[in-house]
């Protein structure tokens, strides 16, 4: 039955539309969660607000088992799903340097556009600012690129990286899951709570 684009069930056509209407939705559900507050956003490094965790976690839970689940009962076509190409080193490097802007600014870039189309100046600074960063790579890219497109990995899932079956990997994703949800809530009890 799916991927309803990629096997011509919907017109290619359809792809702005879809991702414009997707967009819009994701961003109402992010502000109407509290993710344009940077206090909210950053409450996860400092352990008063888990709230970015619980939710992402379990959004990242309930579409890998979605996903699976409609492989396995054959309304979807898992192999026609895009993986993202694994980088090891330079992923590690954006991760690390993406954590510090989170951490330095209260947002991520998605929570920043939320932010900034209600306003919030922090975001629009923030916005602004990741804009000429992003400017800033694209020119000096060159002197990036042998980094950038080293320990290529393919284009796998972690599963397939860890070389256990995607049934295990989903059991140990959602242990793993619980038991972040369970330390979450003994430190956010144990950190003075912020008010928003």
């Amino acid at each position: 039955m799916g991927p309803l684009i990629p096997l011509d069930i919907i017109d290619s056509s359809w792809n702005n539309v879809f991702a414009i209407l997707i967009g819009i939705l994701f961003g109402f559900i992010l502000e109407s969660s509290g993710f344009s507050s940077s206090r909210k956003l950053a409450g996860v490094f400092y352990g008063y607000d888990f709230t970015v965790l619980k939710v992402f976690f379990t959004a990242a839970i309930t579409a890998a088992i979605g996903i699976n689940y409609f492989h396995f009962l054959g309304w979807i076509d898992i192999s026609l799903i895009y993986v993202n190409p694994a980088y090891v080193l330079p992923t590690i490097v954006g991760g690390i340097i993406m954590g510090l802007g989170f951490i330095m600014g209260g947002y991520c870039p998605g929570t920043s556009f939320c932010g900034a189309a209600i306003g919030k100046i922090d975001a629009i600074v923030f916005s602004v600012a990741m804009g000429v960063g992003i400017f800033l790579f694209a020119q000096f890219y060159p002197l990036f690129e042998n980094f950038y497109n080293s320990t290529y990995l393919g284009n796998i899932t972690v599963n397939e990286a860890l070389g256990i079956p995607v049934s295990l990997f989903m059991i140990v994703l959602i242990v793993v899951a619980l038991a972040a949800f369970y330390v979450a809530d003994m430190v956010q009890k144990k950190v003075k709570k912020v008010d928003y």
